[in-house]
């Protein structure tokens, strides 16, 4: 059975940090594309951080560049995403991606593009 399980959402201060955690069964994380999502109240669910693999550059959204990074362990099968310096706008719902078909080949920064989902993680940012 494959999840997703993400974790490590919370309240913080404006130029705060967290570190969401998103870990993986059923499947190895190291041959699959993987990505952060997110989505405030009212909007879309937006790309923010997508890693295809191999030599691949990664996306970042450009208004997390420089403060956000992802990270992945595959010793631990798990994914993070290392959040920085975080704003007001960064208050949403965040979600944990993953997909074999695109690891290696393409880099994939919309939702249809991924099979697999964690259940989402709150981050509120208070000023």
């Amino acid at each position: 059975d494959v999840q997703l399980q993400a974790s490590g959402g919370g309240l913080v201060q404006a130029g705060g940090s967290l570190r969401l955690s998103c870990a993986a069964s059923g499947f190895s994380f190291d041959s699959y594309a993987v990505a952060w999502f997110r989505q405030a109240p009212g909007q879309e669910r937006e790309a923010i951080l997508c890693s295809s693999g191999r030599d691949l550059s990664p996306f970042y959204r450009d208004s997390v560049k420089g403060r956000f990074t992802i990270e992945r362990d595959n010793a631990k099968n798990s994914v993070y995403l290392q959040m920085n310096s975080l704003k007001d706008e960064d208050t949403a719902v965040y979600y944990c991606a993953a997909d074999s078909r695109s690891y290696g080949r393409q880099l994939i920064n919309r939702p249809g593009g991924y099979a697999y989902w964690g259940q989402g993680t709150l981050v509120t940012v208070s000023s």
